[in-house]
């Protein structure tokens, strides 16, 4: 009997999430729910955390683009200080005379303000800001509902580790309980030795399937404490065992709705879309005028000898419109045009592409979850029957009427049944949530009816 596919299960969960600030201090084991165990992960993953920053990042961005509609206002400041005046030759009653012109000291100061009035590309670029944010958001959506996959996935995982070693470790005791029968039978010189060195075989051959499930169980522990983002000193328990989920999942593969509308992908892929149209008409404004309002008020003074005395400032301003008008420029603005139409044509024709590709793999999912509702009966009728032969081993091997192989032999295939019926229903639950992910299910946290 091999214990690999349950330690694989679990080694398979292993992500790239990143390990998050200690939230718990204590040794202390905590029993805690599937939901329990999401709604901490969502509060404390530093994924979501990163995910959650920049979408305020990209609010902060679209103000920027908000601020551009509003005046700007500048001060600026400047002084000359001349080395050697400017000298202009004159003629005076037919004589050349040189008078220089200027003084030591020039300062010039003022404001000046100007507000874009028509700027169809700079009204545009907002709607553009709006679509951005909206994709964020949804890349941020995106990683809560991958989150969630994961934290179902290793929580699941962590429910096969227990009980697929409770069940080991019951087949362990099993067979020391017999190893000990059989030493005291031989010290009573009722057994022989052949039988106690074979029982005893028998509880080494079991003894690294036991640690394999140990370390299966503290793999899955590990994971789920780095998704959840709480210290990796704490003891993280399930509050339910494996065997009663089974009381809630059915009725998941009769669901008629499998609208891909929620697909993440997909609607990122439709925001994407959406942008590379809104940046079709941006290149459009790219060819209208702007026009601008302009303002400045200045002072200005000259002066001789010492730059700090004797300064007498001399306002003048002036308002003004500043009307800009492309004409020519090499034709850069039409290959921008067509490149931004090019995108929006691919962009159609991947969509086309993934609808085709997730519908598949939904079909797939429910072909997989209607297979594994099956594969979980007939594992439960041969765990039944597994249990039945054993119990009739077992009074056979009390009368004398069969050996301890054949015991042994029955035990090992009851113990192989209840793991493949363990195991049916971890791929039972494993599939509902990956299609969970996979329809962009945000709050999928049970594959009740109900909760759809």
């Amino acid at each position: 009997m091999k214990f690999f596919k349950l330690t694989i299960a679990c080694a398979a969960l292993l992500t790239a999430y990143p390990s998050a600030n200690a939230q718990a201090t204590s040794s202390d084991t905590l029993r805690l729910s599937r939901e329990q165990c999401i709604e901490i992960a969502l509060q404390d993953n530093q994924s979501i955390k990163v995910a959650d920053l920049e979408v305020k990042r990209m609010d902060y961005s679209k103000k920027e683009v908000l601020a551009n509609l509003f005046p700007s206002i500048d001060f600026t400041a400047a002084y000359q200080r001349t080395i050697e005046l400017q000298r202009m030759n004159m003629n005076f009653g037919g004589q050349s005379q040189t008078i220089k012109m200027g003084m030591d000291n020039t300062w010039n100061m003022g404001f000046s303000a100007a507000m874009p009035l028509v700027n169809a590309s700079l009204w545009k670029s907002i709607s553009l800001s709006d679509t951005q944010i909206l994709q964020t958001l949804e890349s941020a959506r995106a990683s809560r509902i991958d989150l969630v996959n994961n934290i179902n996935k290793t929580y699941y995982a962590l429910l096969l580790a227990i009980d697929s070693r409770e069940v080991i470790r019951q087949n362990y005791e099993l067979a020391k309980l017999y190893h000990a029968t059989y030493q005291k039978q031989f010290e009573a010189g009722t057994a022989s030795e052949y039988d106690v060195l074979r029982s005893s075989v028998q509880v080494t051959n079991v003894e690294p399937e036991l640690l394999q499930a140990d370390i299966a169980v503290r793999q899955c522990q590990l994971q789920l404490k780095v998704l959840m983002g709480i210290d990796s000193e704490t003891t993280v328990m399930p509050d339910v065992d494996l065997r009663a989920m089974k009381q809630e999942m059915y009725g998941y593969a009769l669901e008629d709705k499998r609208s891909l509308r929620d697909n993440t992908s997909l609607r990122s892929l439709d925001l994407n879309r959406k942008l590379a149209s809104q940046n079709v008409t941006l290149q459009k404004m790219a060819w209208l005028p702007s026009l601008a309002a302009t303002f400045n008020l200045n002072w200005n003074a000259m002066s001789n000898g010492n730059a700090l005395k004797h300064q007498k400032l001399n306002p003048y301003s002036n308002v003004g419109l500043a009307l800009q008008v492309p004409i020519f420029d090499g034709l850069s603005k039409l290959q921008k045009y067509r490149q931004a139409q090019v995108q929006v044509k691919e962009l159609d024709l991947q969509r086309e592409t993934l609808v085709n590709s997730l519908n598949m793999q939904v079909d797939l999912a429910l072909d997989n979850i209607n297979r594994e509702a099956k594969q979980i009966n007939s594992s439960e009728q041969g765990m039944k029957s597994a249990a039945k032969a054993l119990e009739i081993m077992q009074k056979s091997f009390e009368i004398g009427a069969a050996t301890y192989l054949n015991l042994r032999d029955s035990e090992m295939a009851n113990t192989s049944a209840q793991l493949a019926y363990l195991q049916s229903i971890y791929n039972y639950l494993v599939s509902t949530s990956e299609l969970d992910a996979l329809l962009g299910k945000e709050g999928a946290y049970s594959t009740t009816p109900a909760s759809k």
